[in-house]
């Protein structure tokens, strides 16, 4: 019976070989021990929250060069006419 039920866990899983630090080792043995569950067990756990969690957002490179242009575009339009009526220092009072 354990056989068959190992043979067919085998067939939905992959094999992947770690290497995990000492500490790390020690530590998740006492957590399994703790839970009452195995070490492969927790890793996979592991393995879904860091799957789980959203990807960073990638660059958007068209968005950078349009906004380029346009602060380009602001910077041969040269200096505003007129002088401003605010401080630096009032600036960042604020």
């Amino acid at each position: 019976m354990y056989n068959v039920m190992y043979k067919a866990l085998r067939m939905r899983m992959k094999r992947k070989q770690v290497y995990i630090y000492a500490d790390q080792d020690q530590r998740l043995r006492a957590l399994a021990h703790r839970r009452g569950t195995t070490e492969s067990d927790l890793l996979r756990a592991g393995v879904e929250r860091i799957l789980a969690e959203p990807l960073p957002q990638e660059r958007d490179h068209q968005a950078w060069l349009k906004s380029r242009e346009f602060i380009d575009s602001l910077i041969r339009l040269g200096p505003v006419k007129g002088r401003r009526r605010w401080t630096r220092e009032e600036a960042h009072e604020r």
